[in-house]
């Protein structure tokens, strides 16, 4: 439909319309499209800059969030948005990783993509909104994108594949929470991109759910077209680079064969040492004098030319001739070493190493009050599991700034994150906030998936009870011709001139995380179901290696960690534990030196550093949660003298009367502060308990009357031997607060209820 200069195309996915709007917005850009499902529209903009003479493609993706969007107003200081949230990285890596390889050789114009949520509806996510509509906004604008690429989310709710799933469902512990979060672009003949988080799900579902979504991604390209054929502007011509062929003969016949031998040294750093010795010798032979004219020119056609001999010398080796730069065949996994307990004074950690890369994983637990706090345009609002990894340059023999997390290393971080989530507990099951660090000490390929394992051996060795190990394994692909080849456990050479790259982690009984990116036009289902199925066999196989070193979750924490010690009482009697103002909370935190939290259905928990302190807490607030009985026995305070008795404090907030014939058993007393003082600590054993009329009564542990007595014969001897008990003025409840009973002040400390799992 066009009306004025604004023209919109729409379509129907699983029942609910998407529509592609341009003319409206932003129409200076080299390409502007708004894009809306439901009431959630994103507006995407592609422009073009300046020609560069560079040897990359110089693009740029960025998801700008605004916070209005969701009606909200920014929580930081200065209540304006900053630098991009997790989630918009995460989102602008999904629209960057499918359009890239499409882009023409030889354009090195300055190209930004700008995705900018207007409206979010909280059922329909922007996140594959804005894929789209990246992709649109380039089809109609002068880049000669040669196919335009479409994404579809599908979840798995009550075992039925769902397109698009609202945005609820994917929320950990949601009512109709989804199985499965698969992500999918691609364009009409190929699928280009995949990403997910699953619940142990199986490999066939995996890719009977990337069938469904090629079938609706097919249509949402086909709907971009034809906004393309109506408002598309003219296309820059780009001519892609020529390579001098007769100079390609002379260096191959003179370099081919040391190029050859160079390329297949094990070691990573010698092999780049030997190749880069016969790049130098090649330049050095082909590429004139330096200073002179035309010098210039002459290095960057014989780089070129040594880049594509290079590609073409370990590609043909590797499909054709089965063998792989380090001598390993096509399923081989690299030599794994497993050390746990590496740090001593952290509360979990594992030294994972495959082959040349190497993550050192470390787990810190902390109180819930330690959660992050998410302020974001989504539905979360807090997360108690989380994973950062971090890439220093030393890992790869390079020097370099350290200026915080890049966004590969936000996005390598999520993925290793979202393989655990599944395996985490319930905030119910372990009261801990959790968060563990990568720190990728050397890389050789594969550091995202070393991580998933490191992760998984550090959480079991600071005794989180995972549901049960995770592993993960980067699969690739070398494709020439007809001939292919499927390789396991990728290496850093093989990952930059390969043609896939793709990561699969899980359970020995399913795949909990996946992200795939590919550099050719597409790859075939039959390569696909080769690739899982050689991945799940990689992965058994590394669940094996790590379980020979850790089997299951340590079944003590480490002494460095917080003790949590979670409790249920009664609600009725969260005011006694609270006390007037907070006053009996506030004392025992400080007596015990730890913290206590309670929620108004009745779930207590205690933080403490020290482990035994926290235990006699929990240990207090069980005895005074206690309904007193008959038979038991206390050593109290005497808190109140009479002149019929004294009052001793059982636990706090509940008092007993020792009847002035018993404080001295076989003498009369005359005085109760003859024998008792106030502050006294005496063992008494209950005899009487009249919850009718308020009265608890009490003799000494020494008194012989009751020495060896049931509590059928203790409460005879309450009621024939007169003075058991008392009720200090008045017949009322046992005494549970001498400060004005069931309070509940506004100084009550809470903490957040525990209604959702972790992720």
């Amino acid at each position: 439909m066009t009306t004025g200069t604004v023209t919109t195309v729409t379509v129907d996915i699983a029942g609910t319309e998407i529509s592609f709007e341009t003319g409206r917005m932003a129409k200076q850009a080299g390409g502007a499209v708004v894009v809306r499902q439901g009431d959630t529209m994103v507006l995407c903009t592609a422009t073009v800059g300046n020609l560069r003479d560079v040897d990359f493609l110089p693009l740029t993706v960025d998801v700008e969030e605004r916070m209005y969007a969701a009606g909200k107003i920014p929580g930081s200081f200065f209540k304006r948005e900053g630098r991009s949230g997790e989630k918009g990285t995460l989102t602008a890596r999904m629209i960057d990783r499918p359009i890239r390889p499409l882009f023409p050789k030889g354009w090195h114009y300055e190209t930004q993509l700008v995705a900018m949520p207007l409206s979010v509806d909280h059922v329909n996510p922007y996140d594959i909104l804005a894929m789209n509509g990246a992709s649109a906004a380039l089809m109609i604008s002068p880049v000669p994108l040669p196919k335009p690429v479409g994404a579809v989310r599908i979840g798995k709710i009550d075992g039925n594949f769902v397109i698009n799933p609202p945005e609820e469902s994917l929320l950990a512990g949601a009512e109709n929470e989804s199985t499965l979060d698969l992500v999918v672009a691609g364009t009409d003949d190929a699928i280009l991109m995949v990403e997910a988080g699953a619940s142990e799900v199986s490999e066939a579902e995996i890719l009977d759910a990337l069938d469904i979504a090629h079938g609706e991604i097919k249509r949402l390209c086909a709907l971009q077209l034809e906004l393309a054929a109506k408002v598309a502007k003219e296309k820059i011509v780009v001519e892609a680079p020529q390579l001098d062929e007769a100079l390609l003969s002379q260096i191959k016949a003179s370099h081919g064969p040391a190029l050859d031998a160079a390329t297949q040294v094990e070691d990573k750093l010698e092999r780049q040492d030997a190749t880069k010795a016969v790049e130098t010798a090649i330049v050095e032979q082909y590429a004139g004098t330096p200073g002179t004219d035309g010098y210039a020119e002459g290095l960057a056609a014989v780089q070129a030319i040594f880049y594509k001999l290079e590609k073409a010398t370990i590609r043909t080796r590797i499909a054709v001739q089965k063998r792989r730069p380090d001598g390993r065949s096509a399923q081989e996994i690299r030599p794994i070493s497993i050390e746990v307990g590496v740090t001593p004074r952290t509360h979990g950690s594992a030294l994972f190493t495959r082959g040349q890369t190497q993550a050192l994983s470390v787990a810190s637990l902390g109180t819930l009050k330690e959660e992050m706090r998410l302020d974001t345009l989504g539905l979360e609002k807090n997360r108690y599991y989380w994973h950062h990894y971090n890439f220093p340059p030393f890992s790869v023999g390079e020097a370099g700034f350290m200026r915080g997390p890049k966004r590969r290393d936000i996005g390598h971080g999520a993925l290793a994150e979202r393989a655990l989530v599944p395996v985490v507990p319930s905030i119910e099951e372990f009261p801990y906030t959790i968060r563990v660090v990568s720190d990728i000490l050397e890389s050789n390929g594969s550091s995202s998936m070393a991580s998933v394992c490191g992760s998984s051996l550090s959480l079991m060795q600071a005794g989180v009870p995972i549901k049960a190990p995770v592993a993960g394994i980067a699969m690739g692909l070398i494709k020439e011709g007809d001939d292919y080849i499927v390789l396991t456990d990728i290496a850093g050479v093989e990952d930059h001139l390969g043609d896939m790259d793709f990561k699969v982690a899980g359970t020995e009984k399913g795949i909990t995380a996946i992200q795939m990116d590919i550099k050719i036009g597409g790859l075939t289902f039959d390569i696909l179901t080769d690739a899982l199925s050689q991945a799940r066999e990689a992965r058994l196989n590394i669940l094996g290696q790590m379980a020979a070193v850790i089997d299951a979750p340590s079944a003590e924490l480490s002494q460095f960690a917080p003790r949590i010690i979670q409790l249920q009482i009664d609600p009725s009697q969260i005011g006694m534990l609270i006390g007037k103002g907070g006053e009996t909370i506030r004392g025992l935190s400080d007596e015990f030196e730890s913290q206590i939290d309670v929620n108004d259905e009745g779930q207590v928990l205690v933080y403490s550093a020290n482990g035994a302190l926290g235990e006699a807490l929990a240990e207090r607030i069980r005895t005074m949660m206690k309904e007193v009985e008959v038979g038991d026995v206390f050593t109290g305070k005497v808190v109140k003298t009479t002149t019929f008795g004294a009052f001793v404090e059982l636990s706090k907030g509940t008092d007993g009367l020792l009847h002035i014939s018993n404080v001295a058993p076989g003498q009369r007393v005359e005085n109760v502060e003859d024998v008792l003082s106030r502050g006294d600590e005496i063992e008494v054993k209950v005899v009487e308990v009249d919850r009718e009329r308020g009265r608890i009564g009490l003799r000494l542990i020494d008194d012989p009357s009751i020495a060896g007595k049931s509590n059928d014969e203790l409460a005879a001897v309450a009621a024939a031997g007169g003075g058991g008990g008392g009720d200090r003025g008045g017949d009322r409840g046992p005494r549970r607060d001498r400060d004005g009973g069931d309070s509940r002040g506004s100084g009550r400390p809470r903490h957040r209820r525990a209604d959702s799992d972790r992720g």
